[in-house]
């Protein structure tokens, strides 16, 4: 190959993907995949997973309890160290922050319990600095998230980025790439077109 990427290694980060993040598919591959290869060691809980179907739920009348059961089953068979179960003294150093949405704290509780180095989730509005500052953990949008590991493990996220492709029916490069431009990951969607044409 020609012009590749400068692979920029470093320790893998834990990372607690959030429910907004996990109901998208495009984004979920590319966490997922990204932790196939290495890249992340990636995170959840049983309520956000729950929180991650519930639209599928509502979207689709044939998408019952007992699917969106099997369908978390699923994720964990998958992913069998990915769960993580808050714990009460987790519990306990999250109820004394300030955070604008009560329904939020199990996640950073979550994040806390699986001693991640990063939260990625849309609602950063919800995660105050001050409250993330107290814990540890940075708060990333996906989009960040994401371009910050094709600049720092280009191959290791090409990789993760043919697994997506590959899985889907009918899915190109191209087709990925316009997937992560509509859900506002456009910064990586450009690192992406640029790294592939460097492939």
């Amino acid at each position: 190959m020609t012009g590749e990427a400068t692979e920029v290694f470093g320790p893998i980060k834990v990372v607690l993907a959030d429910a907004n993040v996990l109901y998208s598919r495009v984004l979920r591959d590319c966490l997922v995949y990204a932790a196939d290869e290495g890249v992340i060691a990636i995170r959840w809980s049983r309520a956000i997973l729950t929180e991650a179907v519930e639209p599928l739920q509502a979207n689709n009348l044939r998408f019952d309890d007992g699917q969106a059961d099997l369908l978390i089953r699923l994720f964990n068979a998958a992913y069998p160290h990915a769960e993580v179960r808050p714990t009460a003294t987790a519990r306990r150093k999250v109820n004394k922050l300030e955070m604008p949405d009560e329904d939020d704290r199990h996640v950073l509780a979550a994040a806390v319990s699986a001693r991640a180095e990063v939260l990625c989730t849309n609602n950063v509005k919800d995660f105050p600095p001050d409250a993330m500052a107290s814990v540890g953990i940075e708060l990333l949008t996906p989009d960040v998230l994401l371009s910050r590991l094709v600049t720092m493990h280009p191959s290791g996220v090409r990789d993760a980025h043919r697994t997506t492709v590959a899985s889907l029916i009918g899915a190109t490069d191209e087709s990925t790439i316009a997937a992560l431009r509509r859900v506002k990951a456009t910064q990586t969607a450009d690192l992406m077109e640029a790294l592939l044409k460097k492939s």
